[in-house]
Protein backbone atom coordinates (compact mmCIF):
# COMPACT_ATOMS: atom_id res chain seq x y z
CA UNK A 1 0.00 0.00 0.00
CA UNK A 2 1.60 3.51 -0.98
CA UNK A 3 -0.30 6.50 1.06
CA UNK A 4 -0.38 9.93 0.03
CA UNK A 5 -0.91 12.95 1.45
CA UNK A 6 -2.27 16.29 0.10
CA UNK A 7 -2.72 19.12 2.27
CA UNK A 8 -3.74 21.11 -0.61
CA UNK A 9 -5.86 19.76 -3.39
CA UNK A 10 -7.45 21.41 -6.08
CA UNK A 11 -9.19 21.52 -8.92
CA UNK A 12 -7.29 21.67 -12.11
CA UNK A 13 -8.56 23.12 -15.16
CA UNK A 14 -6.95 22.19 -18.34
CA UNK A 15 -7.78 25.01 -20.98
CA UNK A 16 -6.21 24.35 -25.24
CA UNK A 17 -5.37 27.77 -26.82
CA UNK A 18 -3.84 28.33 -29.93
CA UNK A 19 -1.58 30.88 -28.75
CA UNK A 20 -0.62 32.34 -25.57
CA UNK A 21 -1.10 36.51 -26.22
CA UNK A 22 -0.65 38.55 -23.44
CA UNK A 23 -3.40 41.33 -23.14
CA UNK A 24 -5.59 39.94 -25.35
CA UNK A 25 -8.55 38.39 -25.35
CA UNK A 26 -7.97 34.34 -26.03
CA UNK A 27 -10.42 31.83 -27.27
CA UNK A 28 -10.04 27.92 -26.03
CA UNK A 29 -10.53 24.84 -28.11
CA UNK A 30 -11.33 22.93 -25.57
CA UNK A 31 -11.32 22.83 -21.77
CA UNK A 32 -11.65 20.07 -19.12
CA UNK A 33 -11.50 19.77 -15.32
CA UNK A 34 -9.82 17.25 -12.98
CA UNK A 35 -10.11 16.79 -9.40
CA UNK A 36 -6.20 16.87 -8.76
CA UNK A 37 -3.55 17.68 -5.99
CA UNK A 38 -0.06 16.50 -6.44
CA UNK A 39 -0.75 13.61 -3.60
CA UNK A 40 -3.81 12.49 -5.45
CA UNK A 41 -2.28 12.71 -8.75
CA UNK A 42 0.43 10.30 -7.03
CA UNK A 43 -2.54 7.99 -6.22
CA UNK A 44 -4.24 8.31 -9.56
CA UNK A 45 -1.35 7.13 -11.34
CA UNK A 46 -0.97 4.25 -8.96
CA UNK A 47 -4.86 3.22 -9.37
CA UNK A 48 -4.24 3.56 -13.11
CA UNK A 49 -1.70 1.09 -13.07
CA UNK A 50 -3.02 -1.05 -10.73
CA UNK A 51 -0.68 -0.53 -7.59
CA UNK A 52 -3.28 -0.86 -4.12
CA UNK A 53 -2.94 3.32 -2.88
CA UNK A 54 -5.17 5.32 -0.60
CA UNK A 55 -4.85 9.05 -0.66
CA UNK A 56 -5.60 11.30 2.41
CA UNK A 57 -6.41 15.30 1.79
CA UNK A 58 -8.85 17.96 3.54
CA UNK A 59 -12.17 18.16 1.60
CA UNK A 60 -13.40 21.91 1.60
CA UNK A 61 -17.13 22.28 2.08
CA UNK A 62 -17.85 24.45 -0.56
CA UNK A 63 -16.59 22.75 -3.30
CA UNK A 64 -16.37 18.81 -2.04
CA UNK A 65 -19.82 17.84 -4.16
CA UNK A 66 -17.74 19.00 -7.41
CA UNK A 67 -14.94 17.75 -6.19
CA UNK A 68 -16.21 14.51 -5.26
CA UNK A 69 -17.85 14.18 -8.97
CA UNK A 70 -14.73 14.91 -10.46
CA UNK A 71 -12.72 12.25 -8.37
CA UNK A 72 -15.57 9.67 -9.69
CA UNK A 73 -14.27 7.11 -6.81
CA UNK A 74 -11.07 6.90 -9.09
CA UNK A 75 -9.29 6.15 -5.46
CA UNK A 76 -9.89 5.72 -2.06
CA UNK A 77 -9.61 8.27 -0.07
CA UNK A 78 -9.72 9.37 4.15
CA UNK A 79 -11.49 13.45 3.71
CA UNK A 80 -10.90 15.25 6.29
CA UNK A 81 -13.56 17.90 6.27
CA UNK A 82 -12.55 21.30 6.06
CA UNK A 83 -14.00 25.24 5.53
CA UNK A 84 -13.91 27.15 2.22
CA UNK A 85 -13.38 26.38 -1.33
CA UNK A 86 -10.93 24.15 -2.85
CA UNK A 87 -7.98 25.59 -5.23
CA UNK A 88 -8.50 25.81 -8.59
CA UNK A 89 -5.35 25.78 -10.63
CA UNK A 90 -5.65 26.63 -14.20
CA UNK A 91 -3.09 25.39 -17.27
CA UNK A 92 -3.07 27.00 -20.68
CA UNK A 93 -1.81 24.46 -22.89
CA UNK A 94 -0.33 25.96 -26.63
CA UNK A 95 -0.40 23.01 -29.34
CA UNK A 96 3.77 22.47 -28.70
CA UNK A 97 3.05 21.46 -25.22
CA UNK A 98 3.92 25.03 -23.69
CA UNK A 99 1.96 25.35 -20.44
CA UNK A 100 1.23 28.67 -18.65
CA UNK A 101 0.53 27.65 -15.13
CA UNK A 102 -1.69 29.81 -12.47
CA UNK A 103 -2.15 28.10 -8.91
CA UNK A 104 -4.59 29.36 -6.53
CA UNK A 105 -3.31 29.51 -3.00
CA UNK A 106 -6.11 27.48 -1.42
CA UNK A 107 -8.13 27.57 1.45
CA UNK A 108 -7.28 28.64 5.06
CA UNK A 109 -6.32 25.69 7.34
CA UNK A 110 -6.28 25.81 11.35
CA UNK A 111 -4.46 23.82 14.06
CA UNK A 112 -7.45 21.29 14.22
CA UNK A 113 -7.25 20.86 10.68
CA UNK A 114 -3.57 19.92 10.45
CA UNK A 115 -3.70 17.68 13.26
CA UNK A 116 -6.75 16.02 11.81
CA UNK A 117 -4.70 15.24 8.72
CA UNK A 118 -1.67 14.00 10.98
CA UNK A 119 -3.63 11.89 12.90
CA UNK A 120 -5.69 10.59 9.59
CA UNK A 121 -2.17 9.42 7.77
CA UNK A 122 -1.05 7.81 11.54
CA UNK A 123 -4.22 5.84 11.55
CA UNK A 124 -4.15 4.79 7.81
CA UNK A 125 -0.77 4.07 6.85
CA UNK A 126 0.66 0.93 7.47
CA UNK A 127 3.78 -0.92 6.27
CA UNK A 128 4.85 0.64 3.07
CA UNK A 129 5.25 4.39 1.49
CA UNK A 130 3.47 7.64 2.94
CA UNK A 131 4.17 10.28 0.46
CA UNK A 132 3.46 14.32 1.00
CA UNK A 133 3.42 16.38 -1.68
CA UNK A 134 2.76 19.51 -2.80
CA UNK A 135 2.76 23.32 -1.82
CA UNK A 136 1.44 23.95 1.72
CA UNK A 137 -1.98 25.90 2.08
CA UNK A 138 -2.36 28.85 3.98
CA UNK A 139 -2.16 28.48 8.13
CA UNK A 140 -0.41 24.96 7.30
CA UNK A 141 3.23 25.27 9.36
CA UNK A 142 6.47 24.91 7.51
CA UNK A 143 7.50 21.80 9.66
CA UNK A 144 4.12 20.05 8.75
CA UNK A 145 5.85 17.37 5.71
CA UNK A 146 8.71 17.31 9.01
CA UNK A 147 5.85 15.90 11.19
CA UNK A 148 4.81 13.81 8.82
CA UNK A 149 8.31 12.30 8.58
CA UNK A 150 8.17 11.73 12.51
CA UNK A 151 5.30 9.30 11.67
CA UNK A 152 7.83 6.95 9.77
CA UNK A 153 9.76 4.01 11.00
CA UNK A 154 11.73 1.22 9.36
CA UNK A 155 8.73 -0.55 7.84
CA UNK A 156 6.95 3.08 6.96
CA UNK A 157 8.97 5.26 4.91
CA UNK A 158 8.27 8.68 4.01
CA UNK A 159 8.98 10.89 1.02
CA UNK A 160 8.29 14.36 0.44
CA UNK A 161 7.82 16.33 -2.57
CA UNK A 162 7.30 19.91 -2.12
CA UNK A 163 9.61 23.06 -1.76
CA UNK A 164 10.76 26.23 0.19
CA UNK A 165 11.23 26.25 3.30
CA UNK A 166 9.13 23.62 3.86
CA UNK A 167 11.58 21.32 1.81
CA UNK A 168 14.61 22.12 4.12
CA UNK A 169 12.44 20.87 7.00
CA UNK A 170 12.13 17.89 5.61
CA UNK A 171 15.47 16.94 4.43
CA UNK A 172 16.34 17.82 7.96
CA UNK A 173 14.05 15.74 9.24
CA UNK A 174 15.62 12.80 7.45
CA UNK A 175 12.81 11.53 5.14
CA UNK A 176 13.72 8.49 3.03
CA UNK A 177 13.16 10.39 -0.12
CA UNK A 178 12.94 13.78 -1.28
CA UNK A 179 11.87 14.89 -4.94
CA UNK A 180 12.97 18.45 -5.93
CA UNK A 181 12.98 19.30 -9.24
CA UNK A 182 15.81 21.51 -10.25
CA UNK A 183 14.51 24.86 -9.58
CA UNK A 184 13.86 22.99 -5.80
CA UNK A 185 17.12 21.93 -5.34
CA UNK A 186 18.41 24.89 -6.78
CA UNK A 187 16.73 27.25 -4.31
CA UNK A 188 17.56 24.95 -1.02
CA UNK A 189 21.34 24.87 -1.86
CA UNK A 190 21.71 28.44 -2.83
CA UNK A 191 23.14 28.24 -6.20
CA UNK A 192 22.35 27.91 -9.85
CA UNK A 193 23.16 24.32 -11.39
CA UNK A 194 24.03 24.44 -14.82
CA UNK A 195 25.22 20.64 -15.42
CA UNK A 196 24.23 16.88 -14.51
CA UNK A 197 27.28 16.98 -12.36
CA UNK A 198 26.32 20.41 -10.76
CA UNK A 199 22.93 18.80 -9.74
CA UNK A 200 24.26 15.36 -8.28
CA UNK A 201 26.85 17.62 -6.14
CA UNK A 202 23.55 19.53 -4.86
CA UNK A 203 21.65 16.38 -3.92
CA UNK A 204 24.45 15.07 -1.99
CA UNK A 205 24.32 17.92 -0.03
CA UNK A 206 20.73 17.27 0.72
CA UNK A 207 21.85 13.82 2.02
CA UNK A 208 24.25 14.94 4.18
CA UNK A 209 21.71 17.12 5.72
CA UNK A 210 19.59 14.47 6.49
CA UNK A 211 17.80 12.68 3.54
CA UNK A 212 18.21 8.83 2.64
CA UNK A 213 17.80 9.91 -1.19
CA UNK A 214 17.18 12.50 -3.58
CA UNK A 215 15.14 12.07 -6.57
CA UNK A 216 15.68 14.98 -8.88
CA UNK A 217 13.09 15.32 -11.96
CA UNK A 218 15.22 17.30 -14.25
CA UNK A 219 12.25 18.32 -17.30
CA UNK A 220 13.65 17.09 -20.34
CA UNK A 221 16.81 15.91 -19.44
CA UNK A 222 14.92 13.10 -17.32
CA UNK A 223 15.85 12.57 -13.98
CA UNK A 224 18.59 11.68 -11.59
CA UNK A 225 18.74 9.71 -8.40
CA UNK A 226 21.06 9.99 -5.31
CA UNK A 227 21.51 7.68 -2.56
CA UNK A 228 24.44 7.95 -0.25
CA UNK A 229 26.26 5.03 -1.98
CA UNK A 230 25.01 5.88 -5.83
CA UNK A 231 24.17 7.98 -8.25
CA UNK A 232 21.98 7.25 -11.56
CA UNK A 233 20.49 9.04 -14.63
CA UNK A 234 17.84 8.30 -16.90
CA UNK A 235 15.36 10.13 -19.85
CA UNK A 236 13.90 9.60 -22.72
CA UNK A 237 14.13 11.40 -25.94
CA UNK A 238 10.51 12.13 -27.57
CA UNK A 239 8.79 14.70 -29.96
CA UNK A 240 5.48 14.38 -28.80
CA UNK A 241 5.12 16.25 -25.68
CA UNK A 242 1.10 17.42 -25.13
CA UNK A 243 1.04 18.75 -21.45
CA UNK A 244 3.42 18.50 -18.92
CA UNK A 245 1.58 19.34 -15.80
CA UNK A 246 1.68 16.22 -13.59
CA UNK A 247 4.43 14.17 -15.24
CA UNK A 248 6.56 15.14 -11.68
CA UNK A 249 4.01 13.21 -9.65
CA UNK A 250 4.09 10.18 -12.61
CA UNK A 251 7.78 10.33 -11.91
CA UNK A 252 7.06 9.79 -8.12
CA UNK A 253 4.43 7.15 -8.98
CA UNK A 254 6.27 4.73 -11.01
CA UNK A 255 9.41 5.33 -9.14
CA UNK A 256 7.36 4.22 -6.05
CA UNK A 257 5.48 1.27 -7.98
CA UNK A 258 8.44 -0.05 -8.68
CA UNK A 259 10.16 -0.52 -5.01
CA UNK A 260 11.71 2.82 -4.39
CA UNK A 261 15.45 1.51 -5.32
CA UNK A 262 18.27 2.38 -7.43
CA UNK A 263 16.56 0.02 -10.13
CA UNK A 264 13.47 2.08 -10.27
CA UNK A 265 14.27 5.15 -11.90
CA UNK A 266 14.03 3.47 -15.23
CA UNK A 267 10.17 2.87 -14.32
CA UNK A 268 9.88 5.83 -13.32
CA UNK A 269 10.96 7.60 -16.24
CA UNK A 270 8.45 5.38 -18.29
CA UNK A 271 5.55 6.31 -16.29
CA UNK A 272 6.47 10.37 -16.25
CA UNK A 273 6.78 9.91 -20.39
CA UNK A 274 2.81 8.58 -20.32
CA UNK A 275 2.34 11.36 -18.41
CA UNK A 276 3.66 13.99 -20.76
CA UNK A 277 2.01 12.32 -23.37
CA UNK A 278 -1.38 12.86 -21.95
CA UNK A 279 -3.74 15.51 -22.29
CA UNK A 280 -4.85 16.37 -19.00
CA UNK A 281 -3.22 15.88 -15.25
CA UNK A 282 -4.23 12.54 -15.09
CA UNK A 283 -1.70 9.95 -16.31
CA UNK A 284 -3.00 7.31 -18.79
CA UNK A 285 -2.18 4.08 -18.51
CA UNK A 286 1.85 3.19 -19.55
CA UNK A 287 2.16 1.88 -22.88
CA UNK A 288 5.26 -0.67 -24.37
CA UNK A 289 5.72 2.53 -26.44
CA UNK A 290 6.67 4.51 -23.44
CA UNK A 291 9.08 2.20 -21.98
CA UNK A 292 10.58 1.69 -25.00
CA UNK A 293 11.48 5.56 -25.51
CA UNK A 294 13.71 5.01 -21.78
CA UNK A 295 16.93 5.36 -21.63
CA UNK A 296 19.37 4.41 -18.47
CA UNK A 297 22.74 5.02 -18.70
CA UNK A 298 25.52 3.40 -17.46
CA UNK A 299 27.43 6.28 -16.15
CA UNK A 300 26.99 9.98 -15.18
CA UNK A 301 27.46 12.37 -17.99
CA UNK A 302 28.85 14.74 -15.05
CA UNK A 303 29.81 17.62 -17.52
CA UNK A 304 26.45 17.96 -19.58
CA UNK A 305 24.54 20.65 -19.61
CA UNK A 306 20.82 21.02 -18.36
CA UNK A 307 18.03 22.48 -20.59
CA UNK A 308 16.20 25.07 -20.20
Amino acid sequence: MIVTVTPNPSIDRTIQIDRLDRGRMIRARAATSEAAGKGLNVSLALATEGVDTSAILPLAADSATVYLRLLADAVPITAVPIKGAARVNVSLVEPDGTVTKVNEPGPQLGPDDVEAILAAASAVAGSGWVVGCGSLPPGAPVDFYARLIALGSEDRRIAVDTSGEALGAAVCARAALIKPNTAELAELVGRPLATIGDVNAAARELIERGAHAVLVSLGPDGALLVDARTASHAEASIDDVVNTVGAGDALLAGFLAAGGGSDALGNAIAWSVAAIRSPGTRMRPVTAADRGAVIVHARIDSSRRLRS
